[in-house]
């Protein structure tokens, strides 16, 4: 019985060190993969927010003194906007954000502009009987790194 105790302690022991390893190169995935949300409030959840993200004149003055801009801004969104593949691209298309500064609140149709680290995807339906997967962001690492840690395969 005992043999069995210290066997199943060294595993425990031996598989620490791959846990730990896990979580680091998730971790170093996030911060690969980390966007600059800067879009449109188009519906708030208990999710987070669903962002048409790809609007970089956010990231411009008078407009960038703020994570959060209000509804009656008019920034505009470039129609041939690519999404490169690089830490801090602009994010393009529709995502969700989740972990996002409370105050001050948003509000539909607002506009947004903060950093996000990728938290996995998740279904979305605009309207009843249509769903399309999206990305989903997180505004804080910690966060994005427990949630694709809880949906690890």
């Amino acid at each position: 019985m005992a043999r069995w105790l210290i066997c199943g302690l060294w595993l425990i022991l031996a598989a620490a060190p791959a846990l730990a390893q896990t979580n680091s190169d998730v971790r170093a995935e996030c911060i690969e993969g980390r966007r600059v949300i800067c879009g449109r409030v188009l519906q708030i959840s208990k999710a987070g927010l669903v962002v048409d993200s790809g609007y970089p004149t956010l990231l411009q003055p008078p407009l960038n003194h703020s994570w959060l801009t209000r509804a009656q801004a008019a920034p505009e969104k470039p129609a041939a906007l690519v999404e490169r593949s690089a830490p801090d691209a602009i994010a393009v298309g529709l995502i969700l954000l989740t972990d996002y500064p409370r105050r001050p609140a948003v509000h539909r149709y607002d506009y947004v502009c903060l950093h996000g680290y990728p938290a996995g995807k998740l279904d979305y339906v605009p309207v009843a009987g249509v769903t399309n997967k999206i990305r989903r962001f997180a505004g804080g690492l910690e966060t994005a790194v427990r949630l694709n840690l809880e949906h690890a395969p």
